[in-house]
């Protein structure tokens, strides 16, 4: 008797259970207004453009990883339309709307739009088929990446009841689009109290009033003022706050020819200092190569060395007395400023009356009477799924609960199952690197250098991070030494010019005023740089 009692227990809670859930669900249906899934091909449903311009070929496929089907971006570098229109307007104007979608880059996002369009009911006469960039709608919302841009737009077509014209809002400051591969689901609320809430994967990233002048570009409610686009600034109108002064007149000592630089007249010749030794003189070691044809390649001359009795001396060639800074030097004249007395400040039009001014309690909502996606993008791979239009909060937060947390969390798992592999990849790959640099290392013909390469390498294993650039600068470094060591640590022929300039700075005297050290100036007609040499093949 106790067991048929428990059993007619368990059968009414299973009962009242299926019963909770019908009303659930019969509560829930009544709050959505719109629900897309994609279990089912789009073909037949949703319409695919056939404008010109949109080549992009859409496809219904599986999410990576998932048994979860989606509406896929199949090619890189194209433009895509495609629309599902509604069997009645849905009106967005009164009470809480919520717009939410699921999106996956699946190969990333450089360059392109995964945004939604809610269009308005369109013109008399329009077709699907014709869907695309000018079609006109209410709402524009989603990422949107590409160079400077990165957000989550949200952008609100609203028209003005004065002049009927249609005017773009955009929310400033949107939140950023996530970096990564995983599926993402964005969530805009629309309150009845004009506030709107971005979420994006439940998370609140964004809380603006429509109604306020800070959050809206423009803003909703236009200015009450406008400046008149008729008015004109007066023929003598000044703006200029400074004049020269008038009655100025430049002094009779100012020269405005003076120059900014002049010898030093107090300086002296260093002692020592080689006027008949010139810095550079032909390398005696130099012979001239057998094959050298003087017919063919001209006059041979024996390559350049710096002097060596120059090294001792303070200086070799002729000396110049250094310059120093002119005390006469005063430049142009100019006359100082004054007030301007006819200064009117600068000139604005006058304000008037904006025509187009309105007040406004709550946005007037155009209704949405189908959905679109118009993009352009150079990735591939985005795939939108679970597009829903709802009026009860509750109903989007159990979407996301069921449709994307346990998407979202296999991929999130499965992420850092790939990160750490990636990761003990990187370091079985540091540890080859690193033992054949410390075979390197012993390489006899290091000498001396042996140290500081084992120092390096040290210091290296403490951020292996930087494996890559550790490698590329010890290949740069070595190579530099074999280098010397085969060309035997010579210093590189010099190729003088014809005539030569003086190099080496003169040492100046402190004059009594302590004047700056002036520099030596050249006057040589060519650069010391200039190649002179005839002791390379000319080209046939």
């Amino acid at each position: 008797m106790g067991d048929r009692k428990r059993r007619i227990c368990i059968m009414q809670n299973v009962l009242m259970l299926l019963i909770g859930s019908f009303i659930s669900q019969l509560y829930a249906s009544e709050d959505v207004a719109f629900y897309e899934s994609f279990d089912e091909t789009f073909e037949g449903r949703w319409i695919v453009s056939e404008k010109e311009d949109y080549k992009g070929v859409w496809k219904h496929v599986k999410s990576e990883g998932h048994d979860d089907y989606g509406l896929l971006v199949s090619d890189k570098a194209k433009k895509y339309a495609i629309v599902k229109e509604l069997d009645e307007p849905i009106d967005i104007k009164d009470g809480t709307v919520i717009l939410q979608y699921e999106v996956r880059l699946q190969n990333g996002l450089e360059c392109g739009g995964a945004y939604i369009k809610y269009l308005r009911p369109q013109g008399d006469g329009w077709i699907p088929k014709e869907f695309d960039n000018e079609s006109p709608y209410t709402i524009m919302f989603g990422p949107d990446k590409c160079g400077a841009t990165n957000k989550v737009h949200f952008i609100l077509k609203h028209k003005n009841p004065n002049s009927g014209e249609y005017i773009e809002h955009h929310l400033k400051y949107p939140p950023s689009v996530p970096s990564d591969k995983l599926t993402h689901v964005y969530t805009a609320i629309l309150k009845s109290d004009n506030e709107l809430r971005i979420l994006v994967d439940g998370e609140e990233k964004k809380k603006v009033n429509f109604l306020s002048n800070d959050d809206f570009e423009p803003p909703l409610v236009p200015p009450k003022t406008i400046p008149d686009p008729d008015d004109r600034k007066p023929e003598d109108w000044d703006e200029r706050a400074k004049i020269p002064d008038p009655v100025a007149k430049k002094p009779d000592d100012w020269n405005e020819d003076a120059p900014m630089e002049i010898e030093d007249e107090d300086a002296v010749k260093p002692e020592g200092w080689l006027d008949d030794e010139p810095e550079e003189i032909d390398d005696p070691e130099a012979t001239k190569p057998e094959d050298w044809d003087e017919e063919e390649d001209g006059e041979w001359e024996a390559p350049k060395i710096d002097n060596p009795k120059c090294e001792e001396a303070p200086g070799c060639g002729e000396w110049k007395r250094p310059m120093k800074r002119n005390p006469a030097y005063k430049g142009k004249w100019h006359a100082p400023l004054i007030e301007n007395p006819n200064y009117k400040g600068v000139w604005k039009p006058q304000l008037i009356g904006n025509p187009n001014y309105f007040e406004l309690d709550r946005p007037n909502f155009d209704p949405v009477a189908a959905i679109g996606i118009e993009i352009w993008t150079m990735q591939d791979g985005l795939l939108f799924d679970n597009i829903l239009i709802a009026s009860d909060e509750r109903v989007a937060e159990s979407y996301r609960g069921t449709a994307w947390k346990p998407k979202f969390d296999e991929e999130k798992e499965k992420q850092k199952v790939e990160e750490a592999a990636d990761s003990e990849g990187l370091k079985g790959v540091q540890k080859v690197v690193f033992y054949y640099l410390y075979k390197v290392a012993d390489l006899p013909f290091l000498g001396d250098h042996k140290v500081k390469f084992l120092e390096f390498l040290e210091k290296a294993k403490k951020q292996p991070n930087l494996t890559i650039g550790v490698l590329l600068s010890f290949v740069v470094v070595f190579f530099t030494i074999l280098l010397k060591l085969v060309f035997g640590g010579k210093k590189p022929t010099k190729v003088p010019a014809k005539t030569r300039t003086q190099t080496k700075k003169s040492d100046s005297v402190e004059t009594s005023n302590n004047q700056e050290s002036s520099k030596e100036k050249d006057e040589q007609n060519e650069d010391p740089a200039a190649p002179r040499r005839r002791n390379t093949r000319r080209e046939n």
